[in-house]
């Protein structure tokens, strides 16, 4: 533990990868040009908590070559601490992103198998030593998808973090074009989650890995509070549930989060957003948002409001990573969007 206690330092484990955006608006088989940008769900998570001031350490396997320095390059530009990666493999994780628009949705390639994280091997990191001087540990449901051997690395984090009395927190982050290594969802996620303390979840995530269901004909409170009761007998060491609920409103989104934090519920008004420069990483923003507040030990409404403006805000922004302030997070909770210019 860290021997001052008033500083938190959250550790995450994910893999990094390289993100190929078909420029322009154009679709794959349109492509004659690419825009990189670097991401990964926990990589995200650590990028805006350190821009918001929290220290974070980003543990990963990567290969020894200059994309992988590009990689970590980025991540160092945001104070991010990367010296617990360890190396070997092949080669970094790639995906490739098509963008939709408010007729056609989005569409993703992944091409990460063999990667160095899909192929790292238990005992090559010492979660001992990695999680000493840390006091949380965060994961998401992207890394035991990747493959057999990173569901079974990803244990070994969430047990040597257990062991430590250590709060841990996680994404359900289910993604169908993962889990093409022979075992369903439901096999792995129920045991890698059952030591959560803090989880942000979505229904169908939920269905996927619990076979929990809730009636799409209640209201999003409801679902939402009878899904935790629910979640509380499978995942008994759960503290706090938190959602983020979009909906289309003619060509806008409606976004707004929910809440359940020692006992108690709590939901943000819905937000309007009329433009969507860039979802991917919303919600690792949305989970960052959250980890801030709890960490600062905000009240639960706060906490909340945090969480969801982080998640509205990443949507204006092109790229993975949520490139945000303090003030910018904290002038968005008390006047919401803003088409003035600042200056």
């Amino acid at each position: 533990m860290n021997t001052n206690t008033s500083q938190t330092r959250i550790a995450t484990f994910g893999e990094l990868l390289l993100r190929m955006n078909v420029a322009d608006g154009n679709r794959f088989t349109q492509a004659n040009e690419i825009k990189i940008y670097v991401g990964g769900a926990e990589a995200n998570v650590c990028v805006l908590l350190s821009q918001l001031g929290i220290p974070t350490d980003y543990i990963t396997r990567l290969p020894q070559n200059d994309l992988a320095q590009l990689a970590l390059n980025e991540l160092h530009k945001y104070k991010v601490n990367t010296s617990k990666c360890v190396y070997g493999g092949e080669r970094l994780g790639l995906y490739f992103v098509e963008a939709g628009n408010q007729i056609r949705q989005s569409q993703v390639i992944y091409d990460r198998s063999n990667s160095s994280f899909a192929t790292i091997q238990k005992d090559q990191i010492n979660w001992d030593l990695a999680l000493a001087d840390v006091n949380h540990f965060h994961w998401s449901g992207i890394s035991p998808g990747v493959s057999d051997e990173a569901a079974q690395v990803c244990k070994e984090a969430i047990l040597a973090a257990h062991q430590k009395g250590l709060p841990i927190s996680s994404d359900f982050n289910y993604r169908s074009k993962l889990w093409q290594y022979g075992k369903h969802p439901s096999e792995i996620m129920p045991d890698l989650l059952q030591y959560s303390t803090i989880t942000v979840a979505d229904l169908d995530a939920i269905e996927i890995y619990f076979g929990i269901r809730t009636d799409p004909n209640e209201s999003d409170a409801d679902r939402f509070q009878k899904t935790f009761e629910l979640l509380k007998v499978k995942m008994p060491f759960l503290k706090t549930l938190a959602m983020s609920f979009r909906k289309s409103d003619g060509p806008a989104h409606l976004y707004k989060g929910l809440l359940i934090h020692e006992g108690n519920f709590y939901q943000t008004p819905e937000h309007k957003i009329h433009v969507v420069t860039d979802q991917i990483g919303s919600g690792d923003a949305f989970n960052a948002g959250l980890l801030y507040g709890l960490t600062h030990k905000l009240s639960g409404q706060e906490c909340i409001e945090w969480a969801t403006a982080c998640g509205v805000i990443k949507q204006s922004i092109h790229g993975d990573f949520a490139i945000s302030t303090l003030d910018e997070v904290s002038h968005f909770i008390k006047n919401g969007s803003s088409n003035r210019i600042n200056r």
